[in-house]
C-alpha cells in the first residue's frame, strides 16, 4: 500500500489525453520508484466538485498520508524532497534544480501556454509570440550547452521543462534542434513512458463507460 495519491480527473477528451498534468506526478513517482495510488473525481462538474481541495476546479492535487496539497509544481517539489533521484541533496546541486524547476513554471510555462492558448482560439499572430519566441531562444543557448539543466544529471527541473516544452504546438515553433533532443530524451525515459500510457488507459477505459 502506497501513502501517496494522485488525483485526476476520471475522463477527458482526446484533446488533452497525455498532457494532464496529474502525468508530472506520476512520471516524478516513476522515476523515485515512490509506490502511488491514482484516485479520480469526475469531469463533469469539475470546476465545483472538488473545491474543499483544489481551490480552482483544477487537476492534479496530492494526497501524502493526509498530508494534501495542490498545483502540480508543489507536488512535484514534495515529492522530490522525498528522493535524491528527483533532487541533489547537496546544496549547489539541489539550488540549481530549484530554480530550473521554478524557471520551468515561470519563465517558460507563464510564457507558452496564453501564447497557444490564443493560438488554439484562432488568434494565430497573437502579441506573446515574440515574447515566445525570445524565452525559446534563450533555453536554446542553455540546452545547447549541456545534456540536462542542473546538477549534471536529470532532476524534477527537467521532469517539469520537458513537460512544458513537449507540448506539440511549442515544439512545432521554429527551429531548436537542442530542445528537441532535450524533449526527446526527457521523454524515452521509461518513467515518462509509462506514466504516459497508464494515463491514457485510464481515460480510454472511461470511454467505454461513458459510452455505456
Amino acid at each position: 500500500m502506497s501513502d501517496v495519491t494522485i488525483w485526476t480527473y476520471d475522463w477527458v477528451p482526446e484533446g488533452p489525453r497525455g498532457f494532464v498534468r496529474d502525468l508530472r506526478l506520476r512520471w516524478a513517482c516513476e522515476e523515485a520508484g515512490l509506490a502511488y495510488a491514482v484516485r479520480t473525481i469526475p469531469f463533469d462538474d469539475r470546476e465545483t466538485n472538488h473545491l474543499a481541495r483544489q481551490p480552482f476546479g483544477q487537476v492534479p492535487y496530492l494526497d501524502d498520508g493526509g498530508l494534501e496539497m495542490f498545483e502540480s509544481g508543489a507536488g512535484l517539489l514534495h515529492l522530490a524532497g522525498k528522493d535524491d533521484k528527483l533532487m541533489p541533496r547537496d546544496p549547489v546541486g539541489a539550488a540549481q534544480t530549484l530554480q530550473w524547476t521554478i524557471a520551468a513554471l515561470n519563465s517558460i510555462e507563464m510564457v507558452t501556454v496564453p501564447w497557444w492558448f490564443l493560438k488554439m482560439t484562432g488568434d494565430e499572430d497573437n502579441e506573446l509570440t515574440g515574447w515566445v519566441d525570445k524565452r525559446l531562444a534563450q533555453l536554446e543557448a542553455i540546452l545547447s550547452a549541456r545534456e540536462w539543466l542542473a546538477a549534471g544529471r536529470f532532476t524534477v527541473a527537467d521532469l517539469l521543462m520537458a513537460d512544458v516544452l513537449r507540448v506539440p504546438t511549442v515544439r512545432a515553433f521554429g527551429d531548436r534542434p537542442a530542445s528537441d533532443a532535450y524533449v526527446a530524451r526527457a521523454t524515452e525515459r521509461p518513467a515518462f513512458k509509462k506514466a504516459w500510457a497508464d494515463q491514457l488507459a485510464l481515460f480510454e477505459a472511461a470511454d467505454a463507460m461513458r459510452a455505456a
